[in-house]
């Protein structure tokens, strides 16, 4: 079985890599390269890669010394252009129109379980690995994704996206071990990337200032801080885009008693509402419509299902149902209120352990009502009060 696997400069890759080796199959490893560090630092003013905070090419090093260790293949692969065009400007679209977006979801989607894929076949490999913690049962008719064993890094909150015809021929070598063992592997093979960090972020981010990064791309622009309860002024954002719903940090507005959570944005008039509070009931909602579906394999929605819902990274399972809009959408009650489900991000649907599959979070709603228009509504009846 000739297997590629695409090799990170991390740990768990690394291991990923040695444990396929040790089953006798024939491997050989990829490094994908994305971002255009250079250039891109250059364009940001910071002309030394040793100023950048993208390290691929430190990675592409522990990469090869990984792979020059183990004795397998490596091949470097650029996506700099798919990155950008599919990826990239994805993401910028739709931070444009208020949402916010998860690149990592959208890497996995478009670069490492489709431009990769199409890399591995045109080199004859029969499968493609990763370093990512999941499992996957392959059926004679269809593959299951399923939750990795170690919870703790259970990573199909950001598989959801990848096409079933790619899970299909998807191998997951770390799903049943824990993270503490790999590293223990990794240690006793002498690998250099043993006790390395692990990577946070987004690699055209890295340690940079979000919103500092941002401001090259989308132009920051000032605008007032607003008590969504009593429409008093609080204080001033530096651009609405940067800013998403639940958010507590980074609001410069300590003279005010809170603490405050960001509620909505209204970008006609470049107000950012806040509420005090975590337990805010403007910060709630009580179902959502989901768009951009993605299931691994088909589900009959003629009747509401019962399933869990994550709708971002590390929360618990949420109690949910699912009844289907149409083709394209799907609506999802929750089982109670929660609080910051954000426009943009991901609805990752499980029965179980089993992951089914995901879509986009398009609206958050309550009463059926979009959460965004009753705040629009309320600030409205506010105004006309005080008039």
């Amino acid at each position: 079985m000739k297997i590629l696997l695409g090799l990170s400069g991390g740990v768990d890759s690394a291991v990923a890599a040695y444990l396929l080796k040790a089953k006798g199959h024939q491997v050989e490893c990829a490094f994908m390269r994305n971002w255009d560090s250079v250039t891109n630092n250059d364009i940001l003013g910071n002309p030394t890669l040793d100023q950048a905070v993208c390290t691929q090419e430190a990675d592409y090093a522990d990469a090869l010394a990984v792979a020059t260790k183990l004795g397998l293949p490596l091949h470097r692969v650029d996506f700099i252009t798919e990155y950008w065009d599919e990826v990239f400007t994805t993401f910028l679209r739709d931070y444009e129109k208020g949402c916010t977006p998860n690149p990592d979801i959208l890497c996995n989607k478009h670069i490492k379980f489709k431009h990769f894929f199409d890399y591995a076949d045109r080199h004859g490999f029969d499968w493609v690995a990763t370093g990512h913690y999941a499992q996957v049962i392959h059926h004679p008719d269809h593959s299951e994704l399923l939750k990795a064993d170690d919870t703790n890094k259970d990573q199909t909150y950001f598989l959801a996206q990848v096409p079933p015809q790619a899970l299909r021929r998807t191998l997951f070598p770390l799903g049943d071990i824990p993270k503490p063992q790999v590293r223990q592997i990794a240690a006793q093979l002498g690998l250099s990337v043993a006790t390395k960090k692990d990577s946070t972020g987004i690699c055209f981010i890295g340690e940079r200032d979000f919103q500092a990064f941002l401001a090259n791309y989308l132009p920051a622009k000032d605008g007032p801080i607003v008590d969504l309860e009593t429409l008093k002024p609080l204080g001033t954002h530096h651009g609405i885009l940067y800013y998403t719903l639940g958010q507590r940090k980074g609001l410069d507005i300590n003279a005010h008693q809170g603490p405050w959570f960001v509620a909505g944005k209204d970008l006609q008039t470049n107000t950012l509402y806040v509420v005090k509070g975590e337990t805010n009931p403007w910060l709630y909602g009580d179902s959502a419509i989901v768009t951009d579906l993605n299931w691994f394999n088909p589900i009959d929605l003629h009747t509401p299902k019962a399933v869990g819902a994550k709708f971002r990274y590390r929360q618990p399972d949420q109690a949910v149902t699912l009844q289907s809009l149409d083709d394209h959408r799907v609506l999802v009650r929750f089982d109670r209120p929660i609080s910051a489900v954000t426009p943009g991000q991901e609805a990752v649907i499980y029965d179980g352990k089993v992951c089914l599959g995901g879509g986009t979070l398009d609206d958050v709603l309550v009463d059926g009502i979009s959460l965004q228009e009753r705040i629009r509504a309320h600030v409205r009846t506010l105004q006309s009060s005080h008039r």
